[in-house]
């Protein structure tokens, strides 16, 4: 496909509150309220922020794949009985019809759902590069290696890591 761009501001993304609960819809849909944000393969990207005692269920197409990271506070994933997961850790949903939220806790609950419709091709994987087949992954290497093909700038970046070195 040719390359495509889109820009968005912060101030141009969708947003739904309802119930003690804050949606941001960054890709996909909530709430019936759709993002702007055009996707090849069809995905979702929410960052959801739940007041204390607010629960959500969001529908996840049951052939999709998706995960969930907790960004602060805690809350209770999935089975009401559950114990619930806190920041820093990611959830992998299992196949079904959705996600359901409940947060019992005093503090806000901030996480987001990221799903998709998998695209069923190879993965080969060397280093940071991620790519379906041997061979794209040894032109990624050499365009890496002489800075073309959008490697331009890698001799002369620096992580922040070299940087303090």
């Amino acid at each position: 496909m040719a390359p495509r761009y889109q820009e968005l501001q912060s101030k141009d993304i969708s947003r739904v509150e309802k119930d003690g609960v804050d949606v941001r819809i960054i890709a996909g849909e909530s709430f019936g309220v759709r993002s702007p944000v055009y996707t090849q393969t069809p995905t979702m990207y929410l960052d959801f922020t739940l007041q204390p005692g607010a629960q959500v269920h969001q529908r996840v197409p049951e052939d999709w794949n998706a995960f969930v990271y907790i960004l602060e506070g805690e809350g209770v994933f999935g089975d009401p009985k559950a114990s619930p997961a806190t920041s820093h850790h990611t959830l992998v949903l299992s196949p079904g019809d959705g996600l359901s939220v409940w947060n019992r806790s005093a503090k806000p609950l901030r996480f987001v759902l990221i799903g998709g419709q998998p695209l069923n091709e190879p993965i080969v994987q060397h280093g940071p590069f991620v790519m379906t087949t041997q061979a794209e992954i040894q032109k990624a290497i050499e365009d890496y290696h002489y800075c073309k093909n959008g490697f331009e700038n890698a001799r002369h970046w620096r992580s922040q890591h070299q940087q303090q070195q």
